[in-house]
């Protein structure tokens, strides 16, 4: 069976991943799997455990940064985040295409140790859309509001280090880039068998 894709996914937080993420996963002939991330953080409303992230104590998660458990891991806002190693070989080895949707720390870490994987870093249209859409959620105070803007201006200086760069002005025009950039990638592993 022919190894999987890893597909990186970045952009600065409030750019809209979770949203474009939505429309090319349903399409089934992209092989998609979806990789769950370890966090820290508490759950933001609406958020389910084990299914938008690996909800943990920090002393497991430094535990499993201690074990070389993680394919890539970051600290942010005083919260862990990052990606189950065996989960990753695991899904690849079945043959499935692994997208992860981590920031631009963690995709730095999996570009080193996964040269092969597909990196696409998400725009947005502009950085004052990216406020408005940051402060929409409502869900954090001024302070990590302010911090998520700060890190937003750092992230888009890494745009520079991924493979391609889509602008999500338009989520399912987002979403159609980003299925044609899997297709591709898919036909050329199959030209190489």
């Amino acid at each position: 069976m022919k190894r999987g894709l890893l597909i990186i996914i970045s952009g600065p937080s409030g750019v809209g991943k979770g949203t474009i993420r939505e429309y090319f996963m349903k399409d089934e002939g992209l092989n998609l799997t979806y990789s769950i991330s370890m966090t820290t953080r508490s759950p933001r409303k609406n958020e389910i455990d084990g299914k938008d992230y690996i909800f943990t104590t920090k002393e497991r998660f430094e535990e499993a940064i201690r074990e070389g458990d993680l394919l890539e891991w970051a600290e942010f806002v005083g919260n862990y985040y990052g990606t189950p190693l065996s989960q990753i070989e695991r899904l690849r080895k079945e043959g499935k295409n692994v997208l992860l949707e981590i920031e631009v720390q963690g995709a730095t870490q999996v570009r080193e140790k996964c040269p092969d994987a597909v990196s696409i870093f998400i725009i947005p249209p502009s950085m004052e859309e990216l406020e408005k859409r940051i402060r929409g959620r409502r869900s954090e105070p001024e302070e990590v509001v302010q911090q998520r803007l700060a890190k937003a201006v750092r992230e888009m200086k890494m745009v520079k280090d991924y493979k391609y760069v889509v602008c999500n002005d338009d989520p399912q025009l987002a979403a159609d880039m980003i299925t044609l950039i899997i297709r591709r990638h898919m036909e050329q592993e199959q030209e190489e068998e």
